[in-house]
């Protein structure tokens, strides 16, 4: 069994190329791959060869944690069903490449126990249900709720109507780049230099940018908690007084598990939460390279999106 994927050989090094599949087990199901979304946080970091070292990072691999697809082959008593539409957060059935994360491909052979079915209508929407489990995992319902998020990315963006569904009163969003300060759905997105607001009580960090913590600080009230739900390559640091003057609490937002898909699928199942106008870019896998690039260099994507749908 084979498929055609996405193969990172080296920083800034991309091709597609045709690879083995490791055999499916009686765990496993296979799935045929619709779409795959490209990630401008760890998938950049991963092209630009800033990703810090973890387990199973190394070059060559495959990307991608943000696929669609339909079951192929499924074990026999299996309770999925062929022809089902299905979120896979990836796959490691590449052999000797790695797939870090591995979903960027027109196949994949993933443990069942991984998958999570989704409603047949979301089509290429269903990809961002990682980005929207990330930002349900920074701010779980139940837990603090964002008055201040920074950064109107598609994880800011998903974290604030997050905020709104979860009952909160609509956040503040900052933004620099006059080009992402649209679209905001029932709350106000400025740039910080246009902000006076000294007393945010939660501050949930969606832009990745390691500078900003005393800016951060500075605006806090007494007691606050900074969330960081973006990844970070650069070393962070802040001024210990005015921390310390605030009693800060600061927070780290790890990768989302599978409660925080389920969760925010229901959300979108109960309409509570829209999918809707943050892919902005498509492309065929045979222009892979370039729609990579567009993705992390083009501040007009906001969410690139790979159809697989024609990959043989």
């Amino acid at each position: 069994m084979e498929a055609l994927a996405v193969v990172l050989h080296e920083p800034e090094r991309l091709e597609l190329s045709r690879l083995a599949l490791t055999a499916p087990d009686e765990a496993d199901v296979v799935v045929d791959v619709e779409f795959s979304g490209i990630s401008t946080g760890t998938e950049k970091l991963l092209w630009q060869g800033k990703m810090p070292h973890f387990p199973g990072m190394g070059y060559p691999l495959v990307p991608g944690y943000e696929s669609v697809g339909r079951i192929s082959q499924a074990p026999h008593g299996s309770k999925f069903q062929i022809g089902e539409r299905v979120f896979v957060p990836g796959a490691k059935c590449f052999g000797e490449i790695r797939g870090l994360f591995g979903g960027a491909a027109s196949r994949l052979v993933v443990p069942a126990a991984r998958i999570i079915p989704i409603d047949d209508h979301l089509g290429e929407r269903g990809v961002l249900l990682a980005l929207a489990a990330t930002a349900y995992h920074a701010a779980p319902a139940g837990g603090p709720q964002p008055d201040l998020i920074v950064g109107h990315g598609v994880v800011g963006r998903l974290l604030a109507r997050l905020v709104i569904a979860n009952g909160a009163p609509a956040p503040t969003v900052w933004e620099t780049n006059p080009l992402r300060q649209e679209g905001a759905e029932g709350y106000s997105v400025i740039n910080p230099d246009n902000d006076t607001h000294r007393g945010y009580k939660c501050i949930c960090d969606a832009s990745g940018d390691s500078a900003l913590l005393d800016q951060l600080i500075g605006r806090m009230a007494p007691g606050g908690e900074i969330v960081l739900a973006g990844f970070y390559s650069e070393r962070m640091a802040f001024n210990f007084a005015p921390a310390f003057m605030r009693e800060m609490r600061l927070r780290i937002a790890a990768q989302f598990v599978e409660s925080d898909v389920l969760a925010v699928k229901q959300l979108v199942t109960d309409g509570r939460l829209s999918l809707d106008g943050l892919i902005t870019h498509r492309a065929g896998p045979a222009q892979a390279n370039a729609a990579y690039q567009t993705a992390f260099t083009n501040p007009d994507c906001l969410k690139m999106v790979l159809n697989w749908s024609a990959a043989a």
